[in-house]
């Protein structure tokens, strides 16, 4: 039988019960690797329930440093009895199986082109410990140290984080670091270790990742982060999944860096609203005098966000939004990661609405951009919503260490203040003095006589009187349709990498590719496979919008460009149709909705389709395999 062999590249994933204290070993296993210095990427892939249904943990080695899934996995470690046939069936073949022997294996499971490890987990627990919760938890520490053995994982590093971990409960160090030894003895003493796919933290093809310190951090940490550093000061949220951790890790660090040194007082606001609707009626409020505030939810928060998003847009008020996508519509799967509101908050609200949105990719990019979203949101007057997602928001990435600037100072606008007011001849809310559709706005108590105007969602002329006049609202609206124009010169640019050189092209077509977010890293991956098979494709990745001009450009110079995203219906794909007048057949779509990550496997596959390539050219996707 030819097994996989590789270093530090390979896929393993962890196939556990929901709730049995699994995901602190399946970290620990993931940590210690990026300890190592091998980039990594692990991925939670759990259920909406508290206890019980089955949950996976998904860990990519990548020796050239992607970060996005991959596709496949090469080897199994199951202890999850109830979805054990589906997850030998999902092994690729030469791959390899660990799992608890302490029953016997069904012969029904057994194939012939995998390798089984089996380790009496269950057995070893109850022989060593007596409390029962110890003999269900410290299992999971013995399967982390089996795979130590099995792996080539850094002993040492292991009992570090163990210590780590435990500091201040050393009661707790001695029972896990033995549970770690039982099970790296025992591969030791019966297989053989370790396995042709090891791990060596000499062995880096990733200059990005060698030159450069990293740590390992989720976006909505960093989003937290962003919304400190930007200068938030309210917060107003709903829970909702898998956005609250967003607030929670603000509300933590505001509680260390937004108290008064004099009197000890909070200088910040963290109200939880009743419901999603009043969540944004308060960001609103606290916007309109002057605070920056923002609030985090997902897809159906966003549905019930629309009607004062449509206020803020039309009134003319900054206001940030952190959506962190979840599959839909309605409930959907709401501990599964998509792209898929991306019309919704676009076009949020009834009426003729646009909003500007933002797209990171990086845990990084979550703090920048939300810095950038406050700035934007006071420079235009307008809602900013930055589009996370689950993958991004809530699985760690390695991502460089988070940089701030201490010159920076906060943009806000084209805000009158006292002296302002006393030198303007005459002011009106809405009046486009400069062409570029963004009024000058006043804030409460800004002076005692001057800048005062009603801020009404109902239609009005330029200054701020309602006005039910056909005139009055064409005049209103086609400024906002021009301070969104203007909005193209302030938003990120996208970004566009050099195309990987071809010797012999296997297509004379010109092939670009699109994506954002959290498709990014499997993008560029899926692009260097099929430059290997000998088709070269353009790249370029989506920041923000509204478009950025070169976006146009990129689509007319190419004769076939593939839209990736992750939804049913193509929705980024609808957008640049839609706003950029793009003819349907330009535009092909690349699409995953399952729930979990889009892999480059996935995306190379739909472009071979969509380009008609026979399979008798296809260069291998294991070609580690001997």
């Amino acid at each position: 039988m030819k097994q996989i062999k590789g270093i530090n590249d390979f896929v393993v994933k962890f196939a556990n019960v929901n709730g049995t204290g699994s995901a602190s070993a399946n970290h620990l296993f993931a940590k210690a690797i990026f300890r190592m210095g091998v980039p990594v990427s692990p991925r939670n892939i759990f259920p909406s329930n508290i206890q019980g249904l089955p949950t996976w943990y998904e860990v990519r080695v990548s020796a050239k440093g992607y970060l996005g899934r991959r596709g496949g996995v090469d080897l199994m470690l199951c202890v999850n009895p109830q979805t054990m046939e589906d997850d030998i069936a999902s092994i690729a073949p030469g791959g390899y199986f660990v799992y608890d022997s302490t029953r016997p294996l069904a012969p029904h499971l057994k194939r012939d082109d995998i390798s089984y490890f089996g380790i009496p987990l269950t057995a070893m627990c109850m022989r060593e410990f007596k409390v029962a919760r110890l003999q269900q938890l410290l299992k999971n520490v013995v399967y982390v140290g089996a795979l130590a053995a099995l792996l080539d994982v850094d002993f040492s590093i292991l009992k570090d984080l163990l210590n780590d971990q435990f500091k201040g409960k050393e009661k707790l160090i001695l029972p896990n670091v033995h549970a770690l030894e039982m099970g790296y003895q025992f591969a030791q003493d019966n297989f053989s270790c370790p396995l042709p796919i090891r791990l060596d933290s000499s062995v880096i093809d990733a200059p990005h990742i060698r030159e450069s310190k990293h740590i390992l951090m989720n976006g909505n940490t960093a989003a937290a982060l962003g919304a400190i550093y930007g200068g938030a000061t309210v917060a107003a949220w709903y829970p909702i999944t898998p956005s609250t951790s967003v607030v929670d890790a603000f509300s933590k660090y505001a509680e260390r860096m937004r108290i008064d040194a004099g009197t000890g007082k909070r200088n910040f606001a963290i109200i939880q609203a009743e419901d999603e609707l009043a969540a944004m009626g308060i960001v609103v409020g606290a916007s309109w005098n002057g605070a920056r505030a923002f609030t985090a939810t997902s897809g159906p928060g966003l549905s019930l966000m629309s009607e004062f998003l449509g206020l803020a847009y039309f009134a003319e008020l900054p206001v940030v939004l952190i959506d962190v996508q979840r599959s839909g519509p309605s409930t959907g799967m709401p501990t599964r990661s998509q792209q898929s509101d991306i019309l919704a908050a676009a076009y949020a609200s009834h009426g003729d609405t646009k909003h500007v949105l933002l797209f990171p990719a990086t845990p990084r990019e979550c703090f920048d951009m939300t810095v950038q979203a406050f700035d934007l949101a006071e420079q235009l007057q307008t809602p900013v919503i930055m589009m996370s997602d689950l993958d991004l928001g809530m699985n760690d990435w390695m991502s460089p260490p988070l940089e701030w600037d201490d010159d920076y100072e906060m943009s806000r606008g084209k805000v009158l203040d006292a002296e302002a007011l006393d030198e303007a001849e005459s002011w009106g809310r809405y009046q486009d003095v400069d062409g570029d559709g963004i009024c000058y706005r006043t804030l409460p108590g800004a002076h005692p006589d001057k800048g005062a105007f009603f801020t009404r969602g109902s239609s009005k002329n330029e200054m701020a009187i309602y006005s039910e006049k056909g005139e009055d609202y064409v005049r209103n609206v086609d400024r906002l349709l021009r301070k969104f124009e203007t909005a193209k010169s302030y938003v990120p640019e996208p970004k566009v990498h050099d195309p990987i050189p071809v010797k012999k092209p296997k297509t004379k077509l010109k092939l670009g590719a699109l994506f954002f977010g959290t498709s990014a890293s499997p993008s560029y991956e899926a692009v260097e496979i099929l430059a290997e098979e000998g088709y070269p494709i353009d790249v370029m990745r989506i920041r923000a919008f509204p478009f950025h001009k070169r976006l146009d450009a990129f689509v007319h110079d190419h004769d076939m460009v593939f839209v990736i995203e992750q939804n049913r219906d193509g929705q980024m794909r609808q957008l640049i149709m839609n706003e950029c007048h793009i003819a349907p057949d330009k535009l092909t779509s690349v699409l995953n909705y399952s729930g979990t990550p889009i892999t480059a496997r996935t995306i190379a596959r739909q472009i071979r389709q969509a380009l008609n390539v026979d399979s008798a050219d296809i260069v291998e996707l294991h070609p580690e395999i001997a």
